[in-house]
């Protein structure tokens, strides 16, 4: 493998192809890889299955007719509490779906990236999960107790797109928000894992301290894209905040006659140079509040 893995967002994502399961990291409107995420929307690929914790990346994979089936915790921009795009989609029937508890969801990919087929979880057991999903099924413990346990699937991955604050050529990475999600597992759940970043380095020199924010091993990464303020118009710690602003008139789209024709020929249909000046520059970006729960 070649030590140089940077490529631009075009070439990595020229690496994928239809019919793939494509892990998207983040989680709802906070970190999510939308530099990428726009990057497929402007390609030929389709019948795409999700797995996400969904946030406008979702919406906006639905509205393009991308996704063929999602497998999913939930699909929300927070403030904005269901996501307009993959709500028309759910209502409509235009995606398969698999539903999962936000806890079991991360059973899976854990459970992918230790090479198991499933892991025993008490998560689900008496609830409608396993009613309204016919793939769950149950396992009894082997002890002397004989607990019953749900057995959650793996949810192996093609491809994960991830978002970091910096990374270097060689594929290492360090996350500095203080809530790193789940990206670890998506790089460990997937056959190559495609990573974009705020800031790009010849060589990161890390740091007992640094080093803790470097969540996942380089030899899990097959390419890094430079791609500044590419978790946009979704959050990113410490460097920018979501933009209100934008989800809203997002958002509003979505009840509009040709809506989605309308912002994808705004803010997809031209390069991210041209993306970013739409939305006000790098240095509004950088301006932009971290939201406070």
């Amino acid at each position: 493998m070649a030590l140089d893995k940077e490529l631009t967002a075009a070439a990595a994502i020229a690496q994928l192809r239809s019919g793939m399961t494509l892990g998207i990291g983040g989680w709802g409107p906070r970190r999510k890889p939308m530099a990428l995420v726009r990057e497929i929307l402007r390609s030929p690929l389709k019948d795409l299955t999700v797995v996400s914790y969904g946030g406008p990346d979702v919406g906006m994979l639905c509205a393009a007719g991308k996704i063929k089936k999602l497998v999913f915790a939930f699909v929300t921009m927070d403030a904005i509490p269901l996501e307009p795009y993959y709500r028309k989609a759910r209502e409509s029937g235009a995606i398969e779906i698999e539903e999962y508890d936000e806890g079991m969801f991360q059973w899976g990919l854990r459970a992918a990236g230790m090479g198991m087929s499933f892991l025993p979880i008490k998560v689900g057991l008496g609830t409608d999960v396993l009613a309204k999903n016919p793939r769950l099924k149950t396992v009894q413990s082997p002890y002397a107790e004989g607990e019953v346990y749900v057995a959650m699937p793996a949810l192996r991955l093609d491809a994960a797109l991830l978002h970091v604050n910096e990374a270097d050529r060689l594929g290492n990475t360090l996350i500095r928000g203080a809530d790193h999600f789940f990206d670890h597992l998506y790089a460990r759940a997937a056959d190559a894992c495609y990573v974009s970043t705020e800031q790009l380095r010849e060589q990161l020199t890390l740091s007992p301290e640094t080093a803790q924010q470097n969540r996942f091993e380089r030899y899990l990464v097959k390419a890094v894209v430079h791609a500044p303020c590419g978790a946009h118009p979704t959050y990113l710690g410490p460097d920018y905040g979501w933009d209100m602003e934008h989800l809203k008139r997002y958002n509003a789209s979505a009840g509009e006659e040709g809506g989605w024709q309308k912002y994808r020929d705004e803010f997809v249909a031209v390069d991210e140079d041209s993306y970013l000046a739409k939305v006000g520059g790098a240095e509004r970006i950088g301006r932009l509040k971290l939201p406070v729960f």
